[in-house]
């Protein structure tokens, strides 16, 4: 029995953090583990900063990771893994999309947006593993863009280290979408998967 695994999920509204925490915190109840889990939601539902957190194991009790430890962060949008930075250690991997989603913030005026060369400067000090891939384009590929966050679901199991089989996650997927759409879920799930694989080499 694992004692404690924390995943972190961020992105701003609309990019289907909630339903990616539910399919995993789901496919680990499954799987017989532990979990506690809990979600922030941005001013702006749609457009603002979201977060969630799943926490698994025995040694586990209140919702939210210590600060420094959460074994892996993985962020649907560059800037919200600088975010919850503070819940990184050098252990940590950091699972980014880097496909940029500008805040409405910017767009008025009233804050800057850094460079994602900027962000990935700052995530390296705090992390030693960061794993980079454009998750919307990969779900363009599997055929809708709404599934950007079922490609971010594939590329965290495919760092070999959750305590959760990928059959089961694929059980909670088939649980919970229409048979109509299972393929394209699948498929984004595979590249997602596939495209950490490639990039862990």
């Amino acid at each position: 029995m694992i004692k404690e695994f924390n995943v972190l999920i961020s992105g701003v509204g609309g990019q289907g953090v909630i339903l990616m925490s539910e399919l995993l915190g789901n496919a680990a109840v499954k799987d017989g583990l532990r979990v506690r889990g809990s979600e922030v939601l941005g001013m702006a539902v749609r457009g603002g900063s979201v977060f969630s957190s799943i926490r698994m194991g025995s040694d586990v009790y209140g919702p939210l990771p210590p600060l420094g430890k959460c074994d892996i962060i993985v962020a649907l949008e560059p800037s919200e893994a600088l975010q919850n930075i503070t819940f990184l250690s050098k252990s940590s991997v950091v699972i980014l999309n880097t496909a940029i989603v500008i805040p409405f913030t910017v767009s008025l005026g009233q804050s800057k947006y850094p460079s994602l060369e900027a962000m990935l400067e700052k995530l390296g000090k705090a992390s030693s593993k960061i794993i980079k891939l454009d998750a919307s384009q990969l779900a363009r590929e599997a055929g809708n863009l709404l599934t950007t966050n079922i490609v971010m679901l594939g590329a965290l199991f495919g760092t070999n280290q959750l305590p959760i089989k990928i059959e089961t996650v694929k059980e909670s997927i088939e649980d919970r979408f229409p048979a109509k759409v299972i393929p394209v879920n699948f498929k984004a799930f595979d590249l997602g998967y596939q495209a950490c694989q490639e990039a862990l080499k």
